[in-house]
C-alpha cells in the first residue's frame, strides 16, 4: 500500500502565494508520475499538474505560468507552488502517485487538502 499526506493548504487572498506538499510512504517502488488534481464545489476532479519520472512535467492550462510542480525522488515528496492565486483556484487539492507493478498502472490518492482563495 501507499500512504499521501498533503500539507500546506489554507485560506489566502487572491494575489497570494501558497506552497503544498505531499509525502509518499509506503510501497513506493516503480513510481511513474507524482502529481496533483483538485475539485472544486460542484465541479469535477480536474489534473492540475504531475511530474513524470525524472523532470518532465505537465500543467493544466489553466495554471500555467502560475503553478510550479517539483518532486524530490530522495524523499519521496512532491511539492506545488502556487502563485498568484485566484479565486477559481478554490478547491480541494489532491496528491496522487501512479505506480506500475505486475503490469498493473494504479493511482493512489491523498486525504485532500483545502484552499480556499477570498477576500
Amino acid at each position: 500500500q501507499v500512504q499521501l499526506v498533503e500539507s500546506g493548504g489554507g485560506l489566502v487572498q487572491p494575489g497570494g502565494s501558497l506552497r503544498l506538499s505531499c509525502a509518499a510512504s509506503g510501497n513506493i517502488s516503480n513510481i511513474l508520475t507524482m502529481g496533483w488534481y483538485r475539485q472544486a464545489p460542484g465541479k469535477q476532479r480536474e489534473k492540475v499538474a504531475r511530474v513524470l519520472r525524472g523532470t518532465e512535467t505537465d500543467y493544466a492550462d489553466s495554471v500555467k505560468g502560475r503553478f510550479t510542480i517539483s518532486r524530490d525522488n530522495a524523499k519521496n515528496t512532491v511539492s506545488l507552488q502556487i502563485n498568484n492565486l485566484k479565486p477559481d483556484d478554490t478547491a480541494v487539492y489532491y496528491c496522487t502517485l501512479t505506480k506500475i507493478s505486475d503490469l498493473k498502472i494504479t493511482i493512489y490518492w491523498g486525504q485532500g487538502t483545502q484552499v480556499t482563495v477570498s477576500t
